[in-house]
């Protein structure tokens, strides 16, 4: 085990951040280079060695974190990454964007802060990728059998890389130009550089993963076609459909949605652009959704030099101590600062939006609010709270709905929906068509990276089985797993 008394003898330290100033003149994630390596040694000393380690459990792919705590406590970084390795495809992406579910249930949370989970991670992830521990595992020898995979994201990814591993030909199927869903296009540069996603392609197609960018299937390959040229299919293409606000004025040019509005300014990282079609630049900008996309629209809009930037709630403010109905080791909702919100801006809660309002030429200008509370099971409004704050550009962030119909590909399958409105599937990730798989959000509904990843492990094995009639890939959950991050 780590050091016995780390946890008495050592606080919590976090990654240290860049000055706001410096920051948000640039697209380079926020925090300080190097700045983990002097203390993550101290840090994963503090992790108790407990009987039963919690924050197993609160990580849905089940990394054996007291293991590689213990090899980074050591600096033992080879072996630190083998065990991180052992149940994560791709652990640079999980410590940059997870939550860190697994830091909520951990044993010394109960009466100190917990450990730095996250932060080993990372650190164990980016010294073997510097040391050149992460190298391509092509299989020793080819099954034979073909399997497609639609959507590159998280959990795209994670089944091409495993089915790929166990000998299957893969190829990964993706409507947009680049590869890596909405880890490419959704999640802004400063929060993970994409050089982390272009190595890991990198990787993958070195073990014999084929990509194939701007391909939507449904609209560029018939579904069922696909379905006959391979042995299996992987759906894996998200829950992608924003949920929208119909409210008065919602027609009004400068009111989009937040995944019509960020890949554009990754594009401009990309190169694509030398400025984004939609900018934030000398506007007020109103964010609709109080949620991680929601701060990821903030921080976009702080780097484009917005005039202000208002972030609307309809849930009251949560606390900043854990709640009684949210015990330990549950995931609790608390109130959240992150690095979007260091920045500036204003966040409003309990407010929902009753109208907008524009300009002669049909842009918004702003937006009309009012105050409510949660009564009888409804948001009901209070009277005389009403008011409106200047609005030139909104974006929506609340939340998506479901899986995609309107490219043919539900359709063409021939695939049952659940009553969400995600692609149904079994116990095994089996939807109710012969040979086909579903994994990540399109199947679970909008979710965290971890869950991604991890159901893209799980399909694979599925997959694996149903082409070879077993498989030694490793099944981390079942669907119908709710752990304790649910």
């Amino acid at each position: 085990m780590a050091d016995p008394k780390g946890f008495l003898t050592t606080g919590r330290e976090v990654a240290a951040t860049r000055p706001v100033a410096e920051r948000v003149r640039d697209w380079n994630e926020v925090y300080v280079p190097g700045s983990l390596l002097p203390i993550i040694s101290k840090q994963a000393s503090r992790c108790m060695d407990c009987g039963i380690p919690f924050c197993h459990n609160g990580c849905p792919l089940g990394n054996l974190i007291p293991e590689w705590n213990d090899y980074a406590y050591r600096e033992d970084w080879t072996e630190a990454s083998e065990r991180l390795h052992a149940t994560n495809n791709f652990p640079e992406f999980t410590g940059r964007l997870c939550p860190a579910p697994c830091e909520a249930a951990c044993v010394l949370g109960i009466n100190q802060q917990p450990v730095t989970i996250k932060n080993v991670e990372v650190t164990i992830i980016d010294k073997a990728w510097d040391s050149g521990d992460v190298t391509p595992q092509p299989p020793e020898r080819l099954s034979g059998k073909t399997v497609a995979v639609i959507g590159s994201g998280p959990a795209g990814l994670a089944a091409a890389q495993q089915l790929t591993r166990a000998g299957h030909t893969v190829a990964v199927y993706e409507r947009a130009d680049r590869i890596g869903g909405l880890l490419r296009y959704g999640i802004p540069e400063f929060k993970m550089e994409k050089r982390h996603i272009n190595r890991r392609i990198e990787q993958m197609r070195a073990e014999g993963t084929k990509f194939r960018t701007e391909v939507e299937i449904g609209r560029d390959i018939d579904a069922a076609d696909l379905r006959r040229r391979y042995d299996a299919v992987v759906i894996a293409a998200g829950a992608t459909v924003s949920r929208d606000l119909p409210v008065p004025g919602r027609e009004l040019n400068g009111i989009h949605a937040a995944m019509e509005y960020l890949p554009l300014a990754n594009k401009v990282q990309e190169g694509d652009f030398v400025a984004p079609p939609i900018t934030a630049e000398g506007k007020h900008v109103v964010v609709i959704g109080g949620g991680d996309t929601g701060a990821d629209c903030v921080g976009t809009a702080h780097r484009q030099g917005a005039a202000s930037v208002t972030q609307l709630e309809i849930m009251p403010r949560p606390g900043e101590e854990r709640p009684e109905s949210q015990p330990w080791p549950t995931f609790p909702m608390l109130y959240k600062v992150t690095s979007a919100h260091e920045e500036g801006g204003e966040r409003v809660y309990s407010v929902s939006t009753t109208h907008f309002e524009g300009d002669e030429a049909g842009n918004v200008k702003f937006l009309h609010l009012v105050e409510v509370e949660f009564k009888n099971g409804t948001f009901e409004q209070r009277p005389g709270t009403e008011r409106k704050i200047p609005a030139e550009l909104v974006t929506l962030a609340m939340g998506f709905t479901g899986t995609d119909q309107s490219n043919g590909l539900v359709e063409q399958f021939g695939l049952d929906l659940d009553a969400r409105g995600n692609v149904a599937r079994d116990a095994d990730f089996a939807t109710n068509v012969d040979g086909v798989y579903v994994a990540g959000d399109a199947g679970r509904g909008q979710s965290l990276i971890v869950w991604a990843i991890a159901e893209g492990r799980s399909a694979a094995r599925a997959v694996d089985a149903y082409l070879t009639g077993t498989s030694a890939l490793p099944a981390p959950i079942r669907p119908t797993d709710r752990a304790l991050t649910a």
